[in-house]
């Protein structure tokens, strides 16, 4: 049995593709918003990082009424770091909207996402987005959709797609290019007409799976998924049935449904809507929550495992405390540890020293967002350099492969192809891209690209674009090129002096101005040949009575590089850590003493 007033669909991309510009546009022409109301840029973004990058990071929903059928819309994010988000979203809609950029045509993401909801077998709508753009080209990345469905095994029905071409960004779309429209009535026709009402039992027993998790400061948790089966009533008594099979017992306090961007509270809801349910302390996702006298359970979605590891760790340096609120290791284990009910694809171990905490996400943008969180929470932490996690698979030791894309100006191209060389990576296709510039496809080690985004965008001047994608696990490749040159290292504790930084710029590129604090074993630049080297940037001028023309005219120092933290993150090698404080990202050594680096680099040597 079908519930013929609901659809419900989740909008899959590539980053930067458009999905929140569209859910946008569809939410003003289905009237969510007043007339004089002010209605910010991509309102779906809700959270600080997402509005600072312009990327989705949290898959959220919403819904639209649109001739009595209510259209409940998922929109996920586009980076491939963010995949578990989109993976278990899928569970919920009986169809997608794939976008695609008029202009850059199907990119790794967008092979990944199509990849999983053709698999769940999801009926899709292709929407050709940007068509505005210029340089579009509409009919030809229509025809690499084909080729992408044809070569990810689509079946017959999977293939007979229709195709939207749209302007998200001016709120239009149409179904034949030459069509002059205004509007998204088209879309809208297209979802109710193609896309499967949910399928279900609307008199059995009442059954839904945990697909989402949020929480409210007054109600607690709140799970949010789509009802499969039966009904569903405020103060129901019902059986939770936990990953492990076990079953235990809770009574729904609260029942809300969407309603535009807003959360409404109801107190029944048939099966096919989604729907969000409070007074279960304990839910997580993938759990399913069932009739109190006849629990069963659904299967959940597997989750693709974590690429990368990096050890979180108790700042144990001379400045620690000093900015930041929450230091200990008690309080660095409880917010990770409740960062595991939320985010799925992310693992957190215990490591032999209670001040560590080993951290595996799906990349490093993934673990980065983490940080960045607890940074702004009010955390204060070290963490290391990220490591690949390697599989033995058939007794051989293997490796996480990425496919990469880059977008590159024809002059970089040899550059760019002989520094991902160095990295192992294997060159898979290449074709001209807009003018002047070339598409090339890699497959890469994920370590190789460990560092490599700040090298890139130097090699193409600031404007290649590059994005990759898990592409599965192969043999070792052997060893990768790391970081060529060596670290300036700060030699005493003190506040950098102009004198002492003019002495040490000649050495190479510096990361700290004058006034700024630092103690021993802190990196304060990058020298320029392929050693550290220790100095003393603290160092003042000696006063004398003698003066001579020309030897005290001011001094001029070159303008420090700034650390954002990703590039923080790429940048240190394994003898090295970041900082993270509220106020600050400093680099330094795992070592701080000098004399017991240079110990430990002696007993390094001999070992090897």
């Amino acid at each position: 049995m079908n519930n013929e007033k609901i659809r419900n669909i989740a909008i899959i991309a590539h980053v930067d593709h458009g999905k929140t510009t569209l859910v946008d546009a569809l939410l003003k022409q289905s009237h969510v918003f007043r007339e004089n109301e002010q209605v910010a840029e991509r309102v779906m973004d809700s959270n600080d990082i997402e509005k600072e990058r312009g990327i989705t990071i949290l898959a959220k929903n919403t819904s639209v009424m649109y001739k009595d059928i209510k259209i409940n819309i998922v929109d996920t994010p586009g980076h491939a770091d963010f995949g578990g988000e989109v993976e278990r979203v899928l569970k919920m809609v009986d169809g997608v909207l794939l976008l695609v950029d008029a202009f850059e045509g199907p990119m790794p993401q967008t092979r990944e996402v199509l990849k999983k909801s053709l698999a769940l077998n999801l009926k899709p709508i292709v929407v050709i987005n940007k068509i505005d753009r210029p340089g579009a080209n509409p009919e030809k990345v229509v025809d690499q959709v084909i080729e992408l469905f044809i070569e990810l095994n689509a079946n017959d029905e999977q293939l007979d797609f229709p195709v939207v071409y749209a302007s998200a960004k001016q709120g239009i779309g149409k179904m034949n290019l030459n069509d002059e429209s205004n509007d998204l009535t088209c879309l809208f026709e297209t979802v109710i007409n193609k896309i499967n009402p949910p399928k279900c039992d609307m008199d059995g027993t009442m059954q839904m799976l945990v697909s989402n998790i949020d929480y409210d400061d007054y109600v607690g948790r709140i799970a949010v998924g789509r009802v499969e089966r039966g009904h569903v009533k405020v103060g129901m008594p019902v059986s939770i049935c936990k990953k492990d099979d076990k079953v235990t017992n809770g009574r729904i306090a609260k029942l809300y449904t969407h309603v535009g961007l807003k959360r409404v509270e109801v107190e029944d809801v048939k099966a096919g809507d989604i729907i969000a349910i409070s007074g279960i302390p304990d839910i997580n996702i993938g759990e399913t929550i069932c009739d109190y006298e006849h629990p069963e359970k659904i299967d959940f979605v597997d989750i693709d495992e974590p690429t990368v590891s990096m050890t979180f760790s108790v700042n144990n340096g001379p400045f620690a405390g000093k900015e930041g609120q929450f230091i200990t290791s008690r309080h660095i284990r409880d917010r990770l540890f409740k960062e595991l009910e939320r985010n799925v694809s992310l693992r957190v171990k215990e490591t032999d020293s209670p001040d560590s905490f080993e951290v595996s996400g799906r990349g490093e943008l993934h673990l980065s967002v983490l940080i960045e969180n607890m940074r702004r929470e009010g955390f204060e932490l070290l963490v290391s350099r990220p490591k690949v996690i390697y599989k033995e698979i058939n007794g051989q030791k293997c490796e996480p492969i990425e496919r990469l894309t880059v977008n590159v100006p024809d002059d970089s191209i040899g550059t760019v192809i002989e520094k991902l060389g160095q990295r192992k990576a294997e060159m898979i296709n290449m074709e001209p891209a807009e003018e002047g510039h070339t598409k090339i496809e890699f497959k890469i080690p994920a370590r190789g690209l460990i560092g490599y985004r700040t090298e890139f965008l130097t090699d193409t001047k600031g404007v290649g674009v590059m994005s990759h994608v898990f592409d599965g696990y192969e043999p070792y490749k052997g060893d990768v090129l790391s970081r060529a040159r060596g670290t300036i290292v700060a030699f005493e504790p003190g506040k950098s002096v102009t004198y002492g930084l003019y002495n040490a710029q000649d050495k190479g590129d510096l990361f700290i101005g004058p006034g700024v604090e630092v103690y021993e074993g802190m990196i304060v630049g990058l020298n320029s040949r392929n050693e550290d080297l220790a100095i003393n940037v603290c160092k003042e001028k000696h006063l004398t009575n003698t003066r001579a023309s020309g030897s005290d005219d001011a001094l001029h120092l070159v303008p420090p590089i700034q650390f954002t933290l990703e590039k923080a993150i790429e940048f240190i090698e394994d003898d090295e850590l970041v900082e993270v404080t509220p106020k600050s990202i400093r680099l330094r050594k795992k070592i701080l003493n000098s004399k017991e680096r240079e110990v430990a680099a002696r007993a390094n040597r001999n070992i090897n």
